[in-house]
């Protein structure tokens, strides 16, 4: 929560204060070389005669000398190049008339080329060229940046040191809003010291109570704090008294001696001192002057006071405008200061993209939730569509069918089942239920929390549903869920609209069958595909990364897309990989039922060889069709289902990598894994739909995350890891586990790099078959357990990806046992736990 609030005042204060800033620091660069800037517009315009001395300030102010003329102060500057000055005072304490002179001959000379330009920047950089309101705003501006440099150390702070090395990293590789905060921290984090320092210093100018502070705190008195010669030109508000500077100047060159630059004030009222401030050759820096005070009547020496003397909270004090610039570090602290300042504006303007973006992405959000349903006060006729999905399928169906209603004019609200009460169903007359059974049986894990307030009755009288339920007959309990729903609606005292549809694997005959359904009983039209068909894409690499390994070979392969198709897809999807019987496979079913291979058949009206075709198909038991006619079996084969494989890719690397695990079965190799890591050959055609799998996506915000895994498990994982660096967010754990890290450790390079990077917090790899005690991934958890609740309180999301029996339900004990039932219940229903097992 505070770092949130937090995070809220720095781009607050960012893009409020980011344009001032940005003014501040450009015309601060600007301002960081100003005399050299002049120096180079009027080279050669005053050319020191050979072995020429400079005149002494009694004889330049000779040569200016006139009635009603009173000088406020002469400055000799230490280029030999450049001229001095002699400012006048002006009527009522207003400054008056700047000379420039010839240091060498007292001539005078007119305004340097740029000087007035400077004098403008400097008012800019001051008061934004409108006066004290300016000032005030420059101040405040000055306070902001300080708050951004502290809040931004706090927000990006690390949570392991020896991670210091990525905030350092800039990441060009980066795209859309990742690459602006990774230059917006990364570069903010190498000026961080150079923005405190300029903060610290500026403010200095902007309150007197700031400045009153620093003074008492350095142990300085006010009228000591104005040692030293003002930057720039500001002159005298009162009228000097008389002063005969040439009588006086023998006694003040005494005492003063060889000097490498000068500034004398004159005497402003009666009993003034006249006030010397100089620096001798290899002073500190610009501000280190020595100040010596003589009295304006007798010309004797009243105090002295040299730099290097004073306590270093004084020296501190002098040097104020030398750190602001960076002088005090010489040229390498004002090149710093002068890039870091050119640099500000890179702040207000990626601040700025990544608070817009950030606004678009609110309003996305707000209009999808808009989609979603309408509220429940105007429910009215509206229908509403309910899904369960694990993988994602029943919820692509549900918006499917939304569509369809909705293009029949029908009012629709899409609602997930986990985020309803069971009551809130009575409030509308029609509802659509589309749900997935996962496993041996079980609810999806988002509507686990409904399943159990299934155990009582609904108040749902008046309530008529349609049911359409998915399942897979390789289980057991097929469509145990959707059963169970359906007796529940029943008890709750709802009526069924038609006889609940249960789908095997996708089965296109069943869906055709709801989709018949809608358009009999709520007019609806057709159900549009919401993804593009199966295409043919090519194996471009097929590498084996565990040869020697106690478990199965494991396969890193990659699938190019068709030339013309740039498929779009989001770390967490899936791909649909259609497979095909190996050659030896269908010769030897052949040989067995005793038919001939090169034999064409019909079959839909295609005509193709008989091996061909089979080659498609889930064979039959070879004996239950030898000797029968083709026509009394051959068309109620059912085509081979494709198998899903999570995507480790992004799309940005241009084709779809995956990583396999070639199953063995008591025949070989098994269909879909063998085809993929086997049979199909390299640069071969393979069939590959990709699929969404919106239940494993990313969070929507921003979050740490907990990636559970264990064998092929980590293809997924991989992916959101992927996605994850290429957005600069590093507050990722992984926990991995397999047999042996010497063979089955896969993509440690890229885990390892993550790690070094700051990309990857933490990295648990455990493997069960080593020689020292093997652990399990469920282990970690037990052993990590505070650092794991540490992780859930910061917000983490925890996603689990692997084998369904065996790693995640105990990897679902463990978390039960260590946060608690209704606790995991509810990161359920807030999509903070996520599985994807198989």
């Amino acid at each position: 929560m505070l770092k949130k609030v937090w995070f809220q005042l720095h781009w607050l204060f960012g893009i409020t204060a980011g344009l001032v800033l940005a003014v501040v620091g450009l015309t601060g660069a600007l301002l960081s070389f100003e005399d050299e800037i002049v120096s180079l517009l009027n080279r050669g315009n005053i050319v020191p005669p050979p072995a020429a001395v400079r005149l002494a300030p009694d004889a330049l102010a000779a040569r200016v000398a006139g009635p009603g003329k009173r000088i406020a102060f002469i400055m000799l500057p230490a280029d030999i190049d450049r001229p001095a000055r002699i400012a006048f005072a002006g009527p009522g304490g207003k400054r008056g008339e700047t000379l420039y002179l010839n240091p060498y001959s007292g001539e005078r000379m007119a305004t340097p080329t740029g000087a007035d330009a400077m004098k403008l920047i400097r008012e800019l950089h001051r008061f934004l060229l409108a006066g004290p309101t300016g000032k005030s705003i420059v101040g405040a501006s000055t306070l902001a940046l300080l708050f951004l440099c502290l809040s931004g150390l706090y927000l990006r702070w690390p949570r392991l040191m020896r991670q210091w090395r990525s905030w350092l990293a800039f990441k060009p590789a980066l795209k859309g809003r990742a690459f602006l905060w990774n230059l917006h921290a990364t570069a903010g984090t190498w000026v961080l010291v150079c923005y405190l320092l300029s903060a610290l210093t500026g403010l200095f100018w902007s309150y007197d109570w700031y400045r009153d502070a620093v003074n008492s705190l350095a142990g300085v008195s006010r009228d000591r704090a104005g040692d030293g010669p003002p930057r720039g030109e500001r002159g005298d508000r009162r009228a000097s008294p008389r002063f005969d500077l040439q009588a006086r100047w023998p006694a003040i060159a005494a005492e003063v001696g060889s000097y490498q630059s000068m500034i004398l004030r004159l005497p402003n009222k009666p009993g003034q001192p006249l006030q010397v401030s100089y620096q001798r050759a290899g002073a500190a820096h610009e501000r280190a002057f020595d100040v010596l005070k003589f009295d304006p009547a007798s010309g004797a020496l009243l105090s002295r006071e040299n730099y290097a003397d004073k306590p270093a909270g004084a020296q501190l004090v002098a040097s104020v405008l030398p750190l602001h610039t960076g002088a005090y570090f010489g040229l390498p602290g004002r090149l710093i200061l002068m890039l870091s300042s050119l640099a500000m504006p890179l702040f207000a303007i990626t601040g700025w993209m990544l608070y817009l973006d950030r606004r678009r992405k609110k309003k996305q959000v707000a209009a999808a939730a808009r989609l979603a349903g309408t509220p429940a006060a105007t429910t009215g006729d509206a229908i509403l569509v309910c899904h369960a999905s694990q993988s994602g399928q029943a919820t692509e169906l549900a918006w499917q069918t939304a569509a369809s209603l909705q293009a029949a004019g029908r009012t629709v609200c899409v609602e997930a089942l986990g985020r309803l009460p069971p009551d809130a169903i009575g409030r509308y007359r029609d509802v659509l239920f589309i749900v997935s059974t996962f496993g041996d049986g079980e609810a999806p894990d988002s509507a686990r929390a409904f399943r159990k307030q299934m155990a009582l009755p609904a108040a749902l009288d008046g309530v008529r549903f349609a049911l359409l339920a998915l399942g897979d007959r390789q289980y057991d309990d097929f469509c145990a869920f959707g059963r169970q729903l359906q007796d529940w609606l029943i008890r709750s005292g709802a009526s069924a609209r038609f006889a609940p549809i249960e789908v095997d694997a996708g089965d296109p005959a069943a869906l055709a069958q709801w989709q018949a359904a809608l358009a009999s009983h709520y007019g609806a039209g057709p159900v549009a595909e919401a993804e593009p068909a199966a295409t043919d894409w090519r194996i471009v690499s097929r590498q084996h990364l565990n040869p020697g390994s106690l478990g199965g070979a494991t396969y890193h392969l990659e699938l190019a897309p068709p030339a013309d198709q740039r498929p779009h897809w989001t770390s967490g999807d899936l791909v649909e990989v259609t497979p095909r019987h190996a050659q030896e496979v269908v010769d030897a079913w052949l040989a067995a039922a005793g038919l001939d291979a090169g034999l064409t058949v019909a079959v839909e009206g295609e005509s193709r060889p008989l091996g061909e075709y089979l080659a498609d198909v889930v064979l039959p038991d070879p004996a239950s069709v030898k000797d029968r006619p083709l026509a009394g079996w051959l068309s109620g084969l059912t085509p081979l289902r494709p198998r899903e494989y999570s995507i480790t890719s992004l799309p940005e690397d241009g084709h779809v990598h995956l990583l396999v695990r070639q199953v063995q079965t008591t025949t070989g190799a098994g269909t879909g894994s063998g085809w993929l890591t086997r049979h199909a050959p390299l640069g071969g055609k393979v069939s590959v739909r990709v699929r969404r799998n919106a239940g494993f996506h990313l969070p929507s915000t921003e979050r740490p995350l907990i990636l559970i895994g264990n064998g092929t498990g980590l293809a997924s994982l991989l992916g959101h890891l992927r996605a994850r660096a290429r957005q600069g967010q590093g507050r990722n754990w992984l926990i991995f586990g397999e047999r042996n890290a010497d063979r089955d450790f896969y993509y440690r390079d890229e885990l390892e790099h993550w790690r070094e990077q700051g990309l990857l917090e933490r990295l648990d790899a455990v493997f069960s078959r080593d020689p020292s005690p093997g652990r399990y991934v469920q282990d970690v958890l037990r052993t990590t357990a505070d650092t794991l609740r540490e992780w859930l309180d910061a917000g983490a999301a925890v996603y689990v990806c692997g084998s369904l029996k065996g790693m995640a339900p105990a990897v679902d004990t463990a978390l039960r046992e260590l946060v608690g039932e209704q606790a995991l219940d509810e990161m359920m229903a807030e999509g903070r736990y996520c599985r994807d097992v198989y």
